[in-house]
């Protein structure tokens, strides 16, 4: 299912986005803080709920947005370090984590599972391999469902029933695990 292998596209769309950029003086760091910033302030929206998850929404997007343009503005300005590849691989992993954290107190229920497919994709690279992005929920995929989980909660929450956000938090925690296998053992073949 991921949406990574939309990449090239996303690369594409993203070129008058690295322009403007550019012209602005943003740095990838620069970028990757402000991805992270807009996360913080999804989750507080879906942490206070009702209509505010549209915006959370919309915060999402922009974050995965941001995500994928710090990348491309490191590799446009020849500006590629270990040094910003781990601040955005940290950055990203905390997106995560209050993401889900603001969903899950929004609702009221724990959500694990998120964190593991992206860990076990930059691990491959740590022990030399390039990244996995495989399996059946990547990070992109997640902040796609995470925007349409919170467009649907205010519209469709049923007292007693599990709500929107409430199932998404399930299928991240089974399918996140089930990911998370699945590119352990792809980095397991590889080596």
């Amino acid at each position: 299912m991921t949406l990574d292998r939309l990449r090239p596209l996303a690369d594409r769309a993203l070129a008058p986005f690295v322009v403007l950029s550019v012209r602005l003086g943003l740095t990838p760091d620069l970028v990757s803080v402000l991805a992270f910033l807009l996360a913080v302030a999804a989750a507080a929206t879906f942490y206070v709920g009702g209509t505010w998850y549209l915006l959370g929404a919309v915060l999402v997007f922009a974050n995965g947005w941001l995500d994928l343009l710090d990348g491309r503005l490191a590799r446009e300005l020849g500006d590629e370090s270990p040094s910003g590849d781990v601040l955005d691989h940290v950055l990203d992993r905390y997106a995560d984590v209050v993401v889900i954290a603001g969903l899950a107190a929004g609702v009221g229920r724990f959500g694990p599972g998120v964190l593991l497919p992206s860990y076990l994709g930059t691990q491959a690279e740590a022990v030399g391999l390039d990244r996995v992005y495989g399996g059946l929920l990547g990070r992109a995929d997640r902040l796609a469902l995470v925007g349409v989980a919170a467009v649907l909660q205010p519209l469709a929450e049923v007292p007693g029933l599990l709500s929107p956000v409430g199932w998404l938090l399930v299928v991240f925690a089974v399918v996140g695990h089930l990911t998370a296998v699945q590119r352990f053992v792809a980095t397991r073949r590889a080596l």
